[in-house]
Order: structure tokens, then C-alpha cells, then sequence
């Protein structure tokens, strides 16, 4: 190449990059190849950089919303959307929490996954998900809780139509009940029986569940939460009607006690006649509030005080991003759920850490240290918003499910196929017939056409010392907080 001149190897370049895709796709149909190709691991599975968006132009028309044809004869349409062979790649790269993928997949990224472990996975299932040649497949299980799984799969709608064609042939299972129940250590990761690949909203360190975005990004009809898109804007509108110095200088909590034990204990953290532990806590009476048009638990307007406490309820919670999003720090009580981006927060930089067995005094403590260094606990409040506004927004909740999706689908090492019981899921046959807020919110969150540039960048993969190292450092930072706790407390009784 050496030889060749500019023009002519700009000309040459692109012609040996087609036929090195067509000897690779050919190499790759060989049974041996795919096969070892499968059984590769994550780090080679999960780092492409760039995508070929099969189905899109740079001023792509809307995609037609449909219902008088759905109505009419009961079948999803087939768009037919003009093809666009043009490269484009993500302007952008991906936060880093993105990088727990890789993590997530870890368990099968030597062997595979195949049509056992996806059965396996089967017996608390709400639902499995086919995707084949863009199109979804849905077969149910159980209905689950409110609409969980009908805003769940109405998200992975939208995302197959803004990047549509770009997934792999798939099938998952999907669990929307709160609790990871694929317990690792019935498990040899190192060899033996697989653990089945089941997808839910959160998970912890001894299960091995893939954490999958809730499905409240695109609304919760039933406590009246607006889609994500939305949301946000709303959050960072309500951020400004108070100046962080003019808030009230408590921290303040409002969900649901009855949940979980770990709320009810927190609620005995409330000012009384006897104690002010700093803390301003009120339940949410959920009946009430639809009754009289939810006009107090509008989460915007929630930004009033300096501090926001976050508590888990019976699992993780959705709370946490609408709580994140108020520029007050977040007293956070130690959690034992993680969910798919809450392992890219670091504690003290994004949160103040909250002890789980002594939540009063360690609520008290953190409260008095922010109001006696007001700069550095507002640039936690102001680094949380920063982060839910910049790497949580919409895009990223998509891509976050793209790359997911993509990267667990190049694991299978058999061919999906759908079962006599799966009817197709297109958005035609989830909003024409929806009605009242439910219908709302799902025009509201409605991907209208398919993006014109790739997803994100993902990041590589943690190696063990940097894994370790980031560990460490979370770790580090919690036993630095609860050091200056005890040295509080300890001068406070020898005051006495």
C-alpha cells in the first residue's frame, strides 16, 4: 500500500474492507468457527466499536404509527423502512458504567448459551422475549405486578425501533418481581452446570440475575411517574426553583414505610418533642394521593431540602434516580441491591454513605458535617444531578439495552425460534388498544424514528486490578466517612 497514492488508496481501501466482510461473514457460517466464535470470551464478544445502522437515513421520516391497519386486520405492519448502507459511528462513548456488562455476561462467556440454560431460567419468569430479524416474539408466562411488564416490553420496542436491525437473533428470559433469585454459589463459574441467563431490574453480590433498565424509564401510569424523557427535564427545572443555600437544612425522605423493616426503622429517625436527628421523614400514602390527583407527590417539586435521604424498599427501589436528580446530597443507607447504573456511583463524590444499623445518629452526623461544609456537600448534590442528567439521560438507558442485548446475544450457540404460544409485539398491538395514562405514556415515550447515528462506545471491560482497584476505592471511601462518624460521636459524648 505503500506504493499507491493517496486518491487511489482512499478508492482501493473501502473495496478491500467489503471483501474482507465477505470472506469473514462466509468464515464465520462455518459450524467449527461459530461454534468457537460462541464460546469466545467477553472481552473479545463485547468490545466492537462501531455498528452499521442497516435501516436508517440521516433525515429519516418518521415511522408510521399504524392502528386503523392493526385494528383492521390484527396483525403487526411491516414497515419497510429504505435501506442506507452508510457507516455511522457513535459520536460519542459510553459512561462507565457501562463497563459492568461485561461482568454481568461473564458467567457464560466461555461457554455459551444455549436452549437449556435459557429453560432453565423458565420457572419464575413473567415472560421470554424472541427477537428474530428485528421483529419481537412475546410468550407470558404470569402477568406481573401493576404494568411492569408491559412498560418493560414497550421499552425494548422502542429501542428495536431506534436502532432497528442491529440486534442479534435472541431470547430471553425476563423476571419482573424486585428480588435476584440466580444464586451464584449454587454455581462452578469455572466449570459444570451453567447458571440460566434470567433478566430482572436489580441484582446483588450473591446472585447472578442480569440487571436490565425498570420499566418506570418509560412511566409508571399506577403512581402517576411520567416517562423518563420527560421526567428529567422536570427534575432539572425543579432543581432551580430553590437555591441549594436556601433550602431547608434537613434531610428529607417521603416513600412508602411499610415496604421493608429498614424504612420503618428509619421513620424513628423523625424530629420529635424529645430528639431532632436532622431528619424530616413523611409516608406516602399512595390511595390518597391517587384520590386527590397526586398533587403531593409530584417528584420536581421534592428539591426543597439540602439533603435527600435514599433507603431500599423490599429490593432496590426506583426512587433512586428521581432522588439523585435534586442537586441536595444523597444520604444514602447502605444498599444490598445494585441496579444497572447505581455501580458507576462513587460514595462520598456522588453520595454520602448512611450506616444501615445506625441510621439516626449517622443521618445526624452527615447533616451537621454538610452544614458545616456546605461547599463540598453541594458539589456531591451537584455531581449526582450532573451524572443522572448527562449519563443516565434517555440515549444512554437505550444504548445501555443495546449493548446488553447485542453483546448477550452474540453468546447463543443455538438458533432462537419461536414457539406455537408467542404472538408477534409490535407497538401497534400495545398502544391501540391501551386506554387512560397507560396510552399517554406510551405515546409520550414513543420512538418516532430510528436514530441516525450509532450507539455509544462501549468501554472495555474491568481488568482484576482495576476491578480491584475500583472496589477498594468505594470501599476506602465509605470506612473514611464512618472513621470521621465515630471521632463526631465520640467528641459529642465527652461534651456531655
Amino acid at each position: 500500500m505503500k506504493s499507491l497514492t493517496r486518491s487511489t488508496a482512499l478508492l482501493v481501501f473501502p473495496l478491500l474492507l467489503i471483501v474482507g466482510a465477505l470472506v469473514y461473514a462466509r468464515f464465520l457460517e462455518t459450524p467449527e468457527i461459530s461454534s468457537a466464535v460462541a464460546r469466545s470470551s467477553t472481552e473479545q464478544i463485547l468490545t466492537t466499536k462501531s455498528y452499521k445502522i442497516p435501516k436508517t437515513l440521516q433525515n429519516q421520516t418518521e415511522i408510521p404509527l399504524d392502528c386503523n391497519g392493526y385494528n383492521h386486520t390484527g396483525k403487526c405492519p411491516n414497515h419497510q423502512i429504505s435501506l442506507n448502507n452508510q457507516d455511522h459511528r457513535s459520536n460519542s462513548t459510553c459512561p462507565d458504567y457501562f463497563r459492568w456488562i461485561h461482568e454481568d455476561l461473564r458467567p457464560w462467556s466461555h461457554t455459551g448459551i444455549t436452549q437449556e440454560t435459557i429453560e432453565k431460567a423458565k420457572p419464575t419468569a413473567n415472560f421470554k422475549l424472541v427477537i428474530l430479524k428485528g421483529k419481537a416474539y412475546l410468550e407470558t408466562y404470569e402477568k406481573a405486578f401493576q404494568t411492569r411488564d408491559t412498560f418493560t416490553l414497550w421499552g425494548i420496542l422502542q429501542m428495536l425501533r431506534k436502532y432497528p436491525g442491529m440486534l442479534p437473533d435472541l431470547e430471553l428470559m425476563f423476571d419482573c418481581v424486585d428480588w435476584p433469585v440466580v444464586s451464584a454459589g449454587q454455581y462452578n463459574l469455572d466449570g459444570g452446570v451453567d447458571p440460566p441467563p434470567l433478566f430482572r431490574y436489580c441484582g446483588n453480590d450473591a446472585t447472578l440475575d442480569i440487571v436490565f433498565p425498570d420499566w418506570s424509564f418509560w412511566g409508571w401510569p399506577e403512581v402517576n411517574i411520567k416517562p423518563w424523557g420527560i421526567l428529567l427535564g422536570e427534575l432539572n427545572e425543579g432543581n432551580k426553583r430553590i437555591e441549594w443555600m436556601k433550602r431547608e437544612p434537613y434531610a428529607y425522605w417521603k416513600g412508602n414505610p411499610t415496604v421493608a423493616e429498614t424504612r420503618q426503622d428509619l421513620m424513628k429517625c423523625n424530629v420529635s418533642e424529645k430528639q431532632d436527628w436532622n431528619a424530616r421523614l413523611y409516608a406516602q400514602d399512595w390511595g390518597r394521593e391517587s384520590q386527590e390527583g397526586y398533587k403531593k407527590s409530584d417528584l420536581a417539586g421534592q428539591c426543597t431540602h439540602k439533603y435527600k435521604v435514599y433507603i431500599e424498599g423490599s429490593a432496590w427501589s426506583v426512587s433512586e434516580k428521581y432522588i439523585l436528580a435534586c442537586d441536595s446530597p444523597t444520604l444514602l443507607v447502605k444498599p444490598h441491591y445494585y441496579d444497572f447504573f447505581t455501580r458507576g456511583l462513587i460514595p462520598v463524590h456522588h453520595y454520602w454513605p448512611i450506616k444501615e444499623d445506625d441510621k439516626c445518629k449517622s443521618i445526624k452526623f452527615a447533616v451537621d458535617w454538610g452544614n458545616s461544609h456546605k461547599a463540598k456537600a453541594h458539589n456531591i448534590g451537584k455531581a449526582a444531578s450532573n451524572f443522572i442528567q448527562e449519563e443516565l439521560k434517555m440515549d444512554y438507558v437505550y444504548d445501555y439495552m443495546f449493548h446488553l442485548l447485542n453483546s448477550y446475544g452474540k453468546l447463543f450457540r443455538y438458533q432462537p425460534s419461536i414457539s406455537d404460544k408467542a404472538v408477534e409485539l409490535c407497538v401497534e398491538s400495545m398502544v391501540c388498544k391501551a386506554e387512560g395514562r397507560e396510552k399517554k405514556f406510551m405515546m409520550e415515550s414513543l420512538v418516532k424514528a430510528p436514530s441516525n447515528t450509532n450507539p455509544c462506545t462501549m468501554p472495555p471491560p474491568f481488568d482484576p486490578p482495576s476491578l480491584h482497584a475500583h472496589i477498594k476505592r468505594k470501599q476506602g471511601s465509605i470506612q473514611r466517612v464512618e472513621f470521621w462518624e465515630k471521632s463526631y460521636w465520640e467528641k459529642q459524648n465527652l461534651k456531655s
